[in-house]
């Protein structure tokens, strides 16, 4: 065999080395573990009768079925606004003048009450149509979602009336932790709700600079409904704006201040759910 060959498999094994090297380490890092570590922490927790519960109850079934089809109605909105205010941007001079400056509400109001016209050109009466058929769907799409919305927040009364008294958790927030949480056991702790909503920190550290980041795994529902409670709050919580004040005037960043407040929230609303668990149930 030639040296060039012997050169060039060596590399070959040495790349594929390095790969599962740094595969180890990042599975580390994530809080990861291997085969054989996952099958011995099952027959740990299995021989102490620990192991993790799935979700139940009738309520946060019908809790995860709400905000499926809640979800779907707002992104059927979504896009019918987007279609809608498109269709404005290349529909004929006259039409386009008369839509361009409404606000989304007036908008949709103005497009759905339009009517077949035999004065329109063929163009104009064809944009007539389409903005008409968006804006009815806009419409439709509006009165269902708030029909979910109030139907997810009778449950949310029902489970954990104490979720709807924190700043910033309304009823979709409050569904998505019920679901996700679903009943006492079924997260053994704080720290790992906090993995699951995937704003654990992880180490960021290089050389002398000792850093975190926020992880890009977990529920990102979760965290989505997370987020959604930190924005409010930074708006109007007067405690968030000085704690991330006072974040960054010790060198921090907006975002190290928001991932530090996020990871506090999963601690508290944990404790909040578990303090409401005889009410689920």
């Amino acid at each position: 065999m030639c040296s060039r060959s012997l050169s060039r498999r060596a590399a070959l094994w040495w790349r594929s080395g390095l790969c599962v090297r740094v595969r180890a380490v990042m599975r580390r890092r994530c809080g990861l573990s291997s085969s054989t570590a996952t099958a011995a922490a099952f027959g740990r927790s299995k021989a102490s009768g620990t192991l993790t519960l799935p979700r139940a109850g009738e309520r946060r079934e019908a809790l995860r079925l709400l905000l499926l089809a809640r979800r779907s109605a707002v992104d059927v909105r979504r896009d019918a606004l987007v279609q809608l205010r498109s269709v404005i941007v290349t529909c004929p001079d006259r039409l386009r003048e008369q839509l361009r400056q409404l606000p989304a509400g007036r908008l949709v109001v103005r497009c759905s009450r339009f009517r077949r016209s035999s004065a329109c050109t063929l163009d104009e009466l064809a944009s007539r149509l389409v903005l008409r058929s968006l804006a009815r769907r806009v419409e439709a799409a509006t009165v269902e979602a708030a029909e979910l919305e109030r139907e997810i927040h009778a449950h949310v009364r029902a489970l954990a009336p104490g979720l709807l008294e924190e700043a910033g958790v309304g009823p979709i927030v409050a569904a998505q932790l019920i679901v996700t949480w679903s009943h006492h056991g079924r997260v053994r702790s704080e720290a790992a709700f906090a993995r699951l909503a995937g704003v654990a920190p992880i180490p960021a550290s290089s050389g002398q600079t000792i850093r975190h980041r926020l992880s890009r795994g977990g529920d990102r529902q979760l965290n989505c409904a997370l987020h959604t409670v930190i924005l409010h709050r930074r708006q109007h919580d007067p405690t968030t704006k000085d704690y991330i004040a006072r974040r960054v005037a010790e060198g921090k960043t907006t975002r190290d201040a928001v991932r530090s407040l996020k990871r506090y929230l999963a601690r508290h609303l944990y404790r909040v759910l578990d303090s409401q668990a005889p009410h689920m149930a």
